[in-house]
């Protein structure tokens, strides 16, 4: 009898921990964006030591140590993260001379705001950009490029792309990043001097842990942030697991244990989707663009259309990268592949070539870049992590056309066209076209697939 009477009690702990659970997953596909940007803010603020106000810097293209999802190995990148909370933000832009600048501006679900350079709204000219919080009620001063964010959060990134590898490019295009100006609204008269932080060879580590301090970032950003209307429904789920703004999230063992399984579910959901979530770019190729894509670039990346905001579109998305532009494919241009030519997962303990044709549709340049599957970042611990075509020293057939190498050795005397990976762990990788040119998009030019050796 004893266990007759304990059977419903196990069983409704059970269903109980699996409703939790299923909710938590729900969650964490929900709020995979602004967890992503709470792990970014607090690399800005434990690695760089940096505050509100300053601006993060690599005067040297990233390593490994650029612990943020599919950076690139190539131009020198600027980050900062802004907060309106006290009022608006200024970021003054130089104009794009002697090196290329263009990146983006983002709120905190990474919702591109505006795009800065060449094809933003400065137009290259250079031009103050002010950031404006979501309760903002008063006329804005004349003078700006005004940005309203629907958030407090927000974050830049921007990228400084020297005209050569050589030496003095590369300081043309460092000397264009300390023009930049960051201040409040409220300095703007007297602002105080500009603080530049350069991460080059240091860790820089904003991966999200798919652990059960997913929903303990989620819970402090959401809780510092105003709410949207597209929002309500999820803010009641969060309030079942304890989320709840102006309240401390404090989950217990049991919980904490059931939120772990959660999240690693979510987690195995994005990397499933970012390997085969993939529509070819050329008939027949290993090469294309995740279907979320098209979402994204109808939706200004915010997923929401008419009728609903796509959570299951979004997430793997910001799984995998950060800091879309608000004008897809003007400037740069991503091809991904997952699989190599004969439809095998691409493992870090065997060796690929893929050969790169003559004339790459790049009026700038293009690069081959490779990520951890688990993380969508760099391989920890990577010699190298790309090649490009900056690169003087990378040897190139006699007929213009280039042949890359994967593997964890590199082979004798192609040192400068290798990529490590690592043995017992996936990867993918990303080809960039920078300044992408027509015969990419008429599909007259066609990237090889990647070809397994041994």
């Amino acid at each position: 009898m004893a266990s007759a009477v304990a059977r419903p009690v196990s069983l409704r702990a059970h269903l109980a921990a699996h409703a939790l659970q299923r909710r938590a997953v729900e969650a964490a596909i929900w709020g995979m964006p602004i967890v992503s940007v709470d792990a970014m803010r607090e690399a800005f603020m434990r690695d760089a030591h940096a505050r509100y106000g300053d601006i993060v810097f690599w005067s040297k293209p990233a390593d490994w140590r650029n612990q943020t999802t599919t950076p690139n190995a190539s131009s020198l990148y600027v980050y900062f993260n802004f907060n309106t909370k006290n009022g608006p933000v200024v970021l003054e832009v130089p104009a794009a001379l002697g090196a290329g600048l263009f990146g983006t501006l983002l709120d905190a679900w990474q919702t591109p705001l505006v795009d800065v350079g060449p094809k933003g709204d400065d137009r290259g000219k250079g031009g103050k950009y002010l950031l404006l919080p979501p309760d903002f009620k008063r006329a804005a001063p004349l003078g700006y490029i005004q940005v309203h964010c629907p958030t407090y959060n927000g974050y830049a990134l921007l990228r400084a792309i020297p005209a050569s590898s050589a030496a003095a490019d590369t300081e043309n295009a460092v000397g264009l990043i300390k023009q930049l100006r960051l201040h409040p609204l409220a300095a703007a008269a007297n602002p105080a001097d500009q603080r530049f932080i350069d991460m080059t060879g240091k860790l820089f580590d904003g991966i999200v842990r798919y652990d059960a301090t997913f929903y303990a970032r989620l819970a402090r950003i959401v809780g510092e942030e105003f709410v949207q209307s597209r929002d309500l429904v999820a803010m009641g789920l969060l309030g079942s697991l304890g989320i709840r703004k102006g309240e401390p999230f404090a989950p217990d063992a049991t919980t904490q244990a059931v939120l772990g399984a959660a999240v690693a579910e979510a987690h195995a959901g994005f990397m499933r989707t970012v390997v085969d979530d993939v529509d070819s770019f050329w008939p027949g190729s290993r090469w294309g663009l995740h279907s979320a894509l098209a979402l994204a670039a109808r939706t200004g990346f915010s997923f929401q259309t008419a009728d609903r905001l796509d959570v299951d579109a979004r997430a793997p998305v910001y799984f995998l990268a950060y800091a879309p532009a608000a004008k897809l494919g003007e400037a740069t241009f991503y091809l991904v592949a997952t699989y190599d030519g004969a439809g095998g997962t691409l493992n870090g303990g065997n060796a690929y070539l893929l050969h790169v044709p003559a004339n790459v549709p790049a009026k700038q340049f293009w690069s081959v870049t490779v990520y951890d599957l688990e993380t969508a970042g760099f391989i920890r611990e990577s010699p190298r992590v790309g090649v490009d075509s900056y690169d003087r020293k990378m040897r190139r057939n006699t007929d213009g056309s280039v042949d890359v190498y994967f593997g964890p050795k590199a082979p004798a005397d192609h040192e400068r066209n290798w990529i490590f990976t690592a043995p017992g762990r996936r990867w993918f990788a990303m080809f960039r076209f920078y300044g992408p040119d027509k015969p990419l998009f008429d599909k007259k030019w066609k990237l090889a697939d990647i070809a397994k050796t041994s």
